[in-house]
């Protein structure tokens, strides 16, 4: 065993696509704004950015691209236990701090969370399942979510399952198995899509299995495209694709047709602009805004929701005008993404570099040893 060239390969990073990176903040950000906006608009025909929660297809749909560009060439060298590594010391720090976040929000709540009406015992089982990414969806007053304290965590509960099935089958097989796999995944969606009347579940324990339909297609089509090296040139630019991915989001709610328009942009649409993204030129001025809004994307994601379960206590408790709900939902997105800077600089990137030295450390220690 070359240890040298070994522990080279399992520490590689690979440059960005910018464009891809800014379109993720793009997604990031719509993703915050739908939450706001669904608490004040149950009836999501008047809502203007009802179909907001696609962004999450949208991600997973990029993260297939991503894993294979970035793992695909040397998932073998670096063996299954280190990819496995690798996406841990990348995803989960986060995952523990929102799970946090969403524990405080809970207990100190000014506007009601009442966690009276939950034993100790409860709340602490709750915690756990979150930190370590166990679906536990047991509170009724919180929509029976996966993960009560965090709610976006559902995703990522489902691309760690992407992440495993790309380790142990997707990253061996042929690129005409993983065509017939994604042909069968987009027959899943549809049908759910069409059962639902929309692609909206996956986040509660009644909708569990819609989230795994909905990464199954996303993902391996992310994953094709990048086998198969489906990559646009153009000069759209990352302004020009990101209002592409922004009138997905933004296009009319209809209960009559979501069954259809929703998979349609998700089986076609997305994918499109995951090629155009990659094959896009990047404007030198917008460089630094997609790298910053690739940078807290994730953050931004995994920390926010603990505030939101704090505004939906306030809306049903206060109900602010338009006025003033508007105000508080632009401030706050503010301060949420200022908030994830923070996480970001102060938590998350300390402790991801500091497990990545402990990590090469221990790889230099192999490779003198020559094992």
């Amino acid at each position: 065993m070359n240890t040298n060239n070994n522990s080279a390969t399992i520490l590689q990073t690979k440059q960005h696509f910018n464009i891809l990176d800014g379109l993720r903040g793009i997604a990031a950000i719509a993703i915050v704004i739908f939450h706001f906006m669904e608490w004040a608009y149950t009836d999501f025909s008047t809502n203007f950015i009802a179909h907001g929660f696609l962004a999450v297809d949208f991600f997973f749909c990029l993260s297939g691209f991503v894993i294979g560009y970035a793992y695909d060439d040397r998932i073998n060298k670096m063996g299954t236990r280190e990819f496995f590594k690798s996406r841990l010391i990348r995803l989960h720090p986060l995952v523990i701090a929102g799970s946090v976040l969403g524990l405080l929000a809970f207990l100190f709540d000014p506007f009601g969370g009442h966690p009276e009406l939950y034993s100790a015992g409860k709340i602490i089982l709750v915690f756990v399942c979150s930190m370590l990414l166990i679906p536990f969806p047991v509170m009724a007053d919180r929509g029976y979510n996966l993960f009560s304290f965090n709610a976006p965590a559902w995703s990522l509960f489902w691309e760690y399952i992407a992440n495993i099935v790309y380790a142990f089958v997707l990253s061996k097989i042929h690129r005409r198995y993983l065509l017939l796999l994604t042909v069968i995944a987009a027959a899943a969606l549809c049908l759910v899509g069409y059962r639902s009347g929309n692609l909206l579940g996956g986040w509660s324990g009644p909708s569990f299995w819609d989230g795994g339909a909905r990464i199954s297609y996303s993902f391996m089509a992310g994953l094709l495209i990048y086998r198969s090296d489906w990559i646009i040139k153009n000069k759209l630019g990352f302004v020009g694709i990101a209002i592409l991915l922004s009138l997905a989001f933004v296009m009319p709610f209809s209960d009559q047709w979501n069954w259809l328009s929703e998979p349609l942009i998700v089986l076609f649409y997305f994918p499109l602009l995951i090629s155009l993204g990659a094959g896009a030129t990047l404007q030198p001025g917008l460089k630094s805004v997609c790298v910053f809004f690739g940078k807290i994307s994730y953050p931004l994601y995994m920390t926010h929701y603990a505030v939101l379960w704090m505004f939906g206590n306030y809306y049903t408790s206060h109900k602010p005008g338009t006025t003033q709900l508007t105000f508080i939902i632009i401030v706050s997105l503010v301060l949420l993404v200022g908030a994830a800077y923070l996480v970001m600089v102060l938590y998350d990137i300390p402790v991801r570099k500091y497990l990545g030295k402990k990590r090469a450390q221990r790889l230099r220690k192999l490779r003198a040893s020559g094992s």
